[in-house]
């Protein structure tokens, strides 16, 4: 999403790099650049402005003055101004009340509120240990409800069951007595949408907000929508008591301004973010992280929580173990690859790592993917006696394999070249240490061992 901001931010930045002295001029005309990278973002035009205006007052102070790296001073500026501009940091739910907690979703329709319920819903059981009910209460919308119900069973989380003939007002309040009766601790309202806010949908949700009290009101916009996802923003602030937003849709093109945007134009944060349809994409919006990936610095702390939820510190020491008496194996091989993919694409996960955002940019996310599925399908066509010992694999057998994943005899045999490669790169590792490693590999890209991943 934010790939072109972040090339012209980093294109604009470049210009100071080196500089032992920069003018006012060499100021003035980095500034201007970062300012159209940012409106060509769609970013909201005073929002830049004042952007580029904060960061000029802050740049021509005594400290970077008299910086021996004044460029370095610059730099550090506009990713301090960037993460002002998201929030800083992260904003939580405000939950800490006596139960229920009550979560209302609101939003235009088509914005994505129904299924955010879902990865709301997800998120709370499973990174907040909480015991969430999913409330319907779109009687408007064809099939909402039902939309909503078969979510709750697909994930395993109850749904009140709203009835025929039931106003939303009627559906909230019957909803959090029962999540009270029944010892649930959140209560997540999905309310209704419409192609545009109007008078009637305004008033209907400040009538359910001055019954049920929510602790928290959350906008679902559409970043897709560019600076529109930021005047629905506007609007709906106006007229209710929002606590924060959830924006959506931000794994497709758009290219970043309402999220830059919101935070200044409505004087909410941005609490979460939906990157994809499955229904654990929902991450917490973290401000700080995604200004220094917008600048090419990496996230690796993202990149480590990704890895944590997917890595068994168990099954972590067993291959550890492995790796040291070199007995990694094709099975070894097979679920490192399975984790990897449960984390993101190999673009994504590059990205996160500081100095690796170029290299990730000449990655094809799907050809990758790809690449990926025709390793497994080629794993998964050996006997387990062949994954575990790759040596008896003759002329023979690899035919078979090929035959059985739907392959060519040479996908097979780059396969088992890799896999020795890399092999052979851990034995290097554990004699030399990490260090050391790095440098006898000159800078080669270890993923390139796997082709196109």
């Amino acid at each position: 999403m934010f790939q072109n901001l972040s090339d012209k931010l980093t294109s604009a930045l470049k210009h100071l790099r080196g500089k032992t002295v920069i003018s006012a001029q060499d100021l003035e005309a980095t500034l201007k650049e970062v300012r159209l990278a940012l409106l060509e973002a769609d970013v909201n035009y005073k929002v830049a402005k004042d952007f580029c205006a904060e960061i000029a007052v802050l740049a021509q102070g005594e400290e970077v003055l008299k910086s021996l790296k004044p460029d370095q001073q610059i730099i550090k500026i506009v990713h301090e101004q960037l993460k002002i501009m998201l929030g800083s940091n992260a904003s939580d739910l405000n939950l800490k009340v006596a139960p229920p907690a009550i979560i209302m979703l609101v939003g235009l329709q088509g914005s994505g509120k129904t299924t955010s319920c879902g990865k709301l819903a997800i998120y709370l059981r499973k990174q907040l240990k909480r015991n969430p009910l999913l409330v319907p209460a779109d009687i408007y919308r064809p099939a909402a409800i039902e939309q909503l119900k078969t979510l709750g069973k697909q994930i395993n989380v109850p749904v009140y069951d709203t009835q025929a003939g039931q106003k939303p007002l009627q559906i909230a309040e019957l909803a959090v007595e029962q999540a009270r009766l029944m010892g649930h601790d959140v209560v997540i309202l999905d309310t209704a949408g419409r192609l545009q806010i109007d008078t009637e949908l305004m008033q209907e949700l400040g009538d359910i907000q001055a019954s049920i009290k929510p602790q928290e009101i959350l906008l679902v916009a559409d970043a897709m929508t560019g600076q529109e996802a930021v005047n629905v923003a506007q609007g709906f602030s106006d007229q209710l008591a929002l606590t924060g937003l959830i924006l959506t849709k931000l794994d497709g093109d758009a290219r970043g301004g309402a999220a830059l945007s919101m935070l200044k134009v409505t004087g909410q944060p941005i609490k979460f973010i939906g990157l994809g349809e499955k229904l654990d994409a929902l991450e917490v919006f973290h401000p700080d992280r995604l200004a220094s990936r917008i600048l090419g610095m990496g996230d690796m702390l993202s990149l480590i929580e990704k890895a944590s939820e997917q890595i068994n510190v168990e099954d972590s020491l067993k291959l550890q173990k492995k790796f040291q008496k070199n007995s990694f194996d094709l099975e070894d091989f097979l679920s490192q690859l399975r984790m990897m993919s449960k984390m993101g694409s190999i673009s994504s996960l590059m990205s996160m790592i500081p100095g690796m955002d170029k290299m990730a940019k000449k990655i094809d996310p799907e050809a990758a993917a790809k690449e990926l599925r025709k390793t497994e399908a080629i794993i998964l066509s050996m006997t387990k006696k062949e994954r575990l010992n790759p040596d008896i694999l003759n002329g023979s057998r690899r035919k078979r394999i090929a035959h059985g994943s739907g392959t060519q005899v040479q996908d097979v045999n780059q396969l088992l070249k890799q896999f020795l490669e890399l092999k052979k790169m851990m034995k290097q590792f554990n004699k030399m240490g990490m260090g050391n490693m790095m440098k006898a590999m000159g800078g080669k890209n270890p993923l390139s061992m796997l082709k196109g991943l």
